[in-house]
């Protein structure tokens, strides 16, 4: 059974981000043939536990992370690139501890004519970690992730074939 986990790295709770991640994995379950439903870990939920020594829910999240075979990270642009938030939560896991995963980038930017950068810079963070990561990776405006179906289907198009081979080769 494929491990399908949503990464989201915004810093409020239940955000747009959250929201437009969840519409992105379920176009990825469709379109890719994954029948299990995604794992969500909203970083936000974490709080204050990210910079502790030792804490049981960063190590469940790390530990869903590590056993996904599918990893959506979606994360807002801040900054000119992802979260403090991703960073320190990803900085814990082992060097190229995503080596079996497909990883799907997603960024909710403010302006789109500034979202090339978040998006090469959350593809060179999980590639350093090991995982195969989805071209094109999803960009949405601010605007666009309360209602991103559209966009999401367009790229879902696109994307959908390489990520039907990657995902039939990782699982």
């Amino acid at each position: 059974m494929t491990r399908f986990t949503v990464l989201v790295a915004a810093p409020r709770p239940r955000s747009s981000v959250h929201s437009a991640a969840l519409r992105a994995a379920a176009e990825i379950s469709l379109r890719a043939g994954v029948s299990a439903q995604p794992e969500v870990v909203d970083l936000a939920d974490l709080g204050p536990d990210l910079l502790s020594e030792s804490s049981a829910a960063v190590d469940g999240a790390l530990e869903q992370v590590l056993r996904s075979d599918i990893l959506l990270v979606a994360s807002p642009q801040v900054h000119g690139t992802y979260t403090g938030l991703l960073k320190v939560f990803l900085d814990r896991l082992p060097e190229l501890g995503l080596g079996h995963t497909v990883a799907v980038p997603l960024a909710v930017v403010e302006d789109l004519r500034n979202s090339h950068g978040i998006e090469e810079d959350l593809r060179v963070l999980l590639a350093d970690l090991g995982a195969w990561v989805a071209e094109p990776g999803l960009i949405l405006s601010a605007d666009e992730s309360g209602r991103p179906d559209g966009v999401v289907r367009a790229w879902a198009d696109v994307a959908a074939p390489g990520l039907r081979e990657a995902v039939s080769v990782a699982v």
